[in-house]
C-alpha cells in the first residue's frame, strides 16, 4: 500500500511539473478562441518577415489562416480603397501611403513601426562589382554596358526613394542633371514593386537595382551604401531630404500627389472593412511586440515602436502603447 502510495505521489508530482513548463504556445492553443481567414496586404519588401511573423502567429493561434497577398504599397491602398477587396491587416513601406490614400474614408489611423534605407543592390556578377563603391556609383550606372532597375514610383515607394535618391545625389555630388540622366536609362526594366526586380538580376538582365537596403539583406545580396545625406535613412537629415519631390499619381485619376523626400518610415493599418478585427487586433498587438520587431530588426528592418502618429487619438486603446501622441505637426 506504501508502494502505491509512493507511486501515486511521484506520477502526481511528475504531471504537475510538466504542466507548470509546459510551453507558452501550447498554453495559448488551449484556451485560445481566435480563429477564421485573416487577409493581409503588405508590401513586397516586406514579405520576408511578414512570413516569418504569420508562422510565429500561427503557431500561437492554429485556429487562424492567414492570407497574405504581396504588392507596392499602392497598390495595396488601391485594393482596399476602388476595388474594394477586404482587408485585415495593411502594411505599407510608406506610411504617407495610408494617410493619402486610406485614411479617412477607408481607415482612421496609422502606426508607424519600422524604417529602412536605400542602397544600390547587386551580385558577384554585376559589371564592375568589384569597382563599385559610394563614390563612384553614379558612374558604374551610367556606363553604356550597365543596365539598372527601379520600381515605379506610380505603384510602390522604393521607386518613389529610387527617384529622390537620384535628386539629392545630384545635389550632395554636386553633379548637374545627374537626376534626369539616370531616371532616363534603362527605363523598360522598371516594374511595379522592389521584389520584382530581384528576378531581373539574378537572371543577369540587370547588374544593380535601386532597392532597400533590409531586401539586400533578406536574399544575401551585396550592396553599395549610400551617405546618409542620400539614403533617406536618418531622421538628422530630414531638413536636408526636403529639398527635393516627386509627383506621383493620386487616388482618382489624372490627380497627382507631390511626395515630399523624408525619412522612411513604415506604417500599418486595420482598414475599415476588415473582415476579421478581433484576429487582426491581435495580430498587429504581435508584430508590434518585442517578439515582432526582433523579428523585423532580424532581417533588416529596424523597429521605431513607439512612434509619433498625428491618428494617435483613433488608434484602439489596446494598440496605443505602440504609438506615441504627436509633439508636433507631423
Amino acid at each position: 500500500m506504501k508502494k502505491f502510495v509512493g507511486a501515486a505521489f511521484i506520477m502526481l508530482l511528475t504531471v504537475l511539473i510538466w504542466s507548470c513548463n509546459e510551453p507558452a504556445a501550447t498554453k495559448d492553443i488551449k484556451g485560445d478562441s481566435l480563429s477564421g481567414d485573416l487577409i493581409i496586404f503588405h508590401a513586397g519588401s516586406l514579405s520576408v518577415p511578414i512570413k516569418e511573423v504569420c508562422d510565429s502567429f500561427t503557431k500561437l493561434h492554429p485556429g487562424v489562416k492567414i492570407l497574405s497577398e504581396a504588392a507596392g504599397s499602392k497598390d495595396c491602398a488601391r485594393k482596399i480603397s476602388d476595388l474594394k477587396k477586404p482587408c485585415d491587416v495593411m502594411l505599407s513601406a510608406d506610411y504617407f501611403v495610408i494617410d493619402q490614400l486610406l485614411i479617412p474614408e477607408f481607415a482612421s489611423w496609422n502606426i508607424h513601426f519600422a524604417t529602412n534605407e536605400m542602397a544600390i543592390v547587386y551580385h558577384e556578377k554585376s559589371r564592375y562589382a568589384n569597382e563599385i563603391t559610394d563614390k563612384n556609383w553614379y558612374e558604374i550606372l551610367m556606363k553604356k554596358d550597365v543596365a539598372f532597375a527601379r520600381s515605379n514610383p506610380d505603384s510602390d515607394p522604393c521607386g518613389v526613394r529610387a527617384v529622390l535618391t537620384t535628386m539629392l545625389a545630384e545635389i550632395y555630388y554636386q553633379k548637374n542633371g545627374l537626376s534626369s540622366q539616370l531616371l532616363n536609362k534603362d527605363m523598360k526594366y522598371m516594374r511595379p514593386k522592389e521584389t520584382d526586380l530581384l528576378a531581373l538580376l539574378e537572371s543577369n538582365a540587370i547588374d544593380y537595382i535601386f532597392l532597400y537596403r533590409s531586401v539586400a539583406i533578406q536574399h544575401k545580396l551585396k550592396f553599395v551604401t549610400l551617405p546618409d545625406e542620400i539614403n533617406l535613412k536618418s531622421a538628422a537629415f530630414a531638413d536636408y531630404y526636403s529639398q527635393v519631390s516627386v509627383e506621383t499619381l493620386g487616388k482618382k485619376p489624372g490627380e497627382k500627389i507631390t511626395e515630399v523626400g523624408a525619412p522612411m518610415v513604415y506604417g500599418l493599418t486595420i482598414p475599415k472593412n476588415a473582415p476579421n478585427p478581433a484576429v487582426a487586433n491581435a495580430f498587429v498587438d504581435y508584430i508590434l511586440s518585442p517578439a515582432g520587431c526582433r523579428i523585423m530588426e532580424k532581417h533588416g528592418q529596424p523597429a521605431i515602436v513607439p512612434a509619433e502618429t498625428r491618428s494617435f487619438t483613433a488608434i484602439p486603446e489596446s494598440l496605443k502603447k505602440y504609438a506615441l501622441a504627436p509633439k508636433s505637426k507631423l
